[in-house]
């Protein structure tokens, strides 16, 4: 399959086409150390330009989660007829939190629980990602 993209630009690493070695890309700023979700040229926190790219953990633990019943407004690209699922907020070691959906039954999910980033890829060829149980899931 040819043609596959980021659901949003500098947000992923790694070969989209082939699946290999793709993860969340990040950035941390040399000035005050602050740790940011997708490539950045300023940190958002101190405003220096003094930021380095930063490969984010694929382990990372579930620090909060809701369960979306309904579909979200809009253009969803969901399942279709529209399943619940669950929404996790996932602490990573790099000292950040990233908001994603949970590849797993609403009902299995723990605060606490540990979490792997996977990258899932769209009818569309649209990749995004996930986080799965780490048993289950593949570190990347």
């Amino acid at each position: 399959m040819s043609g596959r993209r980021p659901v949003r630009d500098g947000l992923l690493v790694g070969n989209l086409e082939t699946g290999e070695a793709v993860g969340l890309a990040g950035a941390r700023c040399r000035a005050c150390g602050e740790a940011t979700l997708g490539r950045n040229l300023l940190c958002p926190n101190c405003g220096s330009e003094d930021v380095e790219p930063l490969a984010l953990s694929a382990k990372g633990k579930v620090w909060t989660y809701t369960v979306v019943r309904y579909p979200p407004p809009g253009d969803y690209k969901g399942a279709d007829p529209f399943r619940p699922f669950a929404l996790g907020l996932v602490e990573l070691p790099d000292g950040l939190r990233v908001l994603a959906p949970l590849a797993c039954a609403p009902e299995e999910v723990r605060i606490g629980m540990d979490v792997v980033f996977q990258p899932r890829v769209r009818p569309d060829g649209v990749v995004q990602f996930e986080y799965a149980l780490a048993s289950e899931g593949t570190a990347q």
